[in-house]
């Protein structure tokens, strides 16, 4: 199970979750709306979720139904 960044890190992109992670798999580039979180790098230790000010980050498991759609644009946009 990996963690997914959903939309209420969309205008806000707080570097706080960047900062905590172990190994570096939260990334966004200047132009991005939000951080994403590689699904093939997180080692699903947590430390982001509680880090985050705006409570956008959750194990996919639990991501709210009105934003199941961001586990898709989490992992899509490390396929790039």
């Amino acid at each position: 199970m990996t963690y997914v960044i959903c939309q209420p890190c969309v205008g806000v992109k707080d570097a706080s979750c960047v900062d905590v992670c172990p190994v570096d798999c939260i990334h966004a580039r200047e132009e991005d709306e939000q951080y994403y979180i590689d699904p093939d790098a997180c080692i699903d230790c947590g430390a982001c979720e509680p880090a985050c000010p705006v409570t956008a980050i959750y194990e996919e498991a639990t991501v709210p139904s009105e934003w199941k759609e961001y586990i898709q644009i989490n992992a899509r946009y490390f396929e790039k």
